[in-house]
This record gives C-alpha cells, sequence and structure tokens, in this order.
C-alpha cells in the first residue's frame, strides 16, 4: 500500500504580515516558511506509522510550489517519507492545488491520499475534498484517528455533541487533524539521510484557477482595555449597553 501525503510551506506563525502589490501579495522578504503543522504533525506521522507498522509500504510526500519550497520539503524527507513530489508552479487557489496533484496522483496507485484538515495561512480545508472528487476516490474529513484492517479504513471524526465513527474502504481520502498522531522532530540520522532522497520535479498541467486575490486587508488594530471596579456595577452595565460589541 503507497500512502501519499499532501504538504505546503506557510509562513511561520511568529511572522510579521505586511502586503505588497497594491495589497494583492504576501511581502514574503524576510519571511521564514515551515512545513503546514496539519500536514507535519497529524497525516505525515500517520502515514510513517503506518508504515512502521508494515501496513504501508512506502510513503510519498507532495507539494506544489517552486523550488524556495524545496527545504520544506526536504524537512519532511527528514521525518521519514521515502520520496517527494515537487510541482512546478504556484498558486493560492485551491482548486488549482487540488487539480494538479490530482493530475500526477492518477496514474500512481495509491491506496491513500493524506492531508492537513487545512493550511495555517488561508484555512481554506477545501483542497482534500476536492481532490477527492478529481481522483474518484471516497472522502473522510477532518479525522482525529485512523485505523486500518486490510482494505478497510476505520476513523474517528469528532461532530457537535461527541465523535463518529466510519468505515470505508480504500482508495481514499482523508483530511487530518489533532488527534491522529503525536509531532515527531527530525533526528539528524533522518536529516543526513533526506539530503540524498529521491525529490522529483513535475511540470505542471495547464489548469485554470477559479478564484484569485482582490486584496487582502489587516485586521482593525485592537482598542485599550477598559478596567471597570469590582464595585461599580452600574458602569460596567453602562458600558456593556454602550460600547460592547457581540461578535
Amino acid at each position: 500500500m503507497k500512502i501519499l501525503v499532501c504538504i505546503c510551506p506557510v509562513p511561520d506563525t511568529t511572522t510579521k504580515i505586511a502586503f505588497s502589490d497594491n495589497n494583492t501579495t504576501l511581502n514574503t522578504q524576510g519571511v521564514t516558511f515551515i512545513l503546514n503543522p496539519y500536514d507535519e504533525w497529524y497525516s505525515l506521522v500517520r502515514a510513517l506509522e503506518l508504515k512502521e507498522a508494515g501496513t504501508a509500504t512506502a510513503v510519498h510526500l507532495i507539494t506544489v510550489g517552486k523550488a524556495d519550497s524545496e527545504a520544506v520539503i526536504r524537512k519532511a524527507l527528514a521525518l521519514g517519507g521515502d520520496e517527494a513530489i515537487r510541482i512546478d508552479t504556484d498558486s493560492n487557489d485551491p482548486w488549482v492545488i487540488a487539480s494538479q496533484i490530482a493530475a500526477y496522483a492518477q496514474s500512481e496507485g495509491y491506496s491513500m491520499v493524506l492531508c492537513g484538515k487545512e493550511s495555517i495561512d488561508y484555512n481554506n480545508g477545501t483542497v482534500g475534498a476536492m481532490l477527492a472528487e478529481l481522483l474518484d476516490m471516497n472522502y473522510l474529513g477532518f479525522v482525529s484517528k485512523i485505523d486500518v484492517a486490510g482494505n478497510t479504513v476505520t476513523v474517528n471524526r469528532e461532530i457537535d455533541g461527541g465523535d463518529e465513527t466510519d468505515a470505508c474502504d480504500m482508495p481514499l481520502v482523508i483530511s487530518c487533524q489533532k488527534g491522529v498522531a503525536e509531532a515527531r522532530i527530525p533526528n539528524m540520522r533522518g536529516i543526513m539521510a533526506a539530503r540524498t532522497k529521491p525529490l522529483k520535479v513535475v511540470a505542471p498541467a495547464a489548469i485554470n484557477a477559479l478564484s484569485s486575490i482582490v486584496a487582502y486587508e489587516m485586521p482593525p488594530a485592537k482598542t485599550g482595555v477598559k478596567m471597570i471596579s469590582a464595585d461599580n456595577m452600574d458602569e460596567l452595565v453602562q458600558l456593556l449597553h454602550a460600547e460592547a460589541k457581540v461578535i
């Protein structure tokens, strides 16, 4: 059983965000990119666990990005991926990303495709479902536990008021969230091995984007906090009526 893990580079969470080109582009000058945590901590690590248990035979990584994303790819290889594929294009349109991955994966015979539930930059959470449709595979989203027995995959999903257990035959696409696996840190042996692991660069398919960025906008600055004395209930009630906002 071969597993394909979708990964993507995202700005580090400590990044100070700035925009350029009339607020249509993220200014990446000085920005450190990291492996998307939902891809790294959950989907990739669970795929590696399945390989270590003898359930999977190979774990491949795939990303849609230009050459500057290869440092992030090598980190994923250092964690234990067997080989990586980089589709040589860049896009913030989830349809393009899903379509590029599907164009490569459809002839590679993957039994399972794993991805994080979302990327922490755009938070769309849509690539997994689109990918499943394009590959004509079943889809299980926002999964917190994955077990495999033969050709059947059993998962747990958090729902309002409880948990849901689903079973589905492979091949399938799964998006993962907290609970699927515990985060790992690459060791020195893995880091050294990652330098020589295969990283294949693939030409992109001709796919038109369905969306574009009109403009980015920073959220309004936070206002100061008003401290009210515990014995001044009348002032608190007045401020709640006059200034508090319901979100």
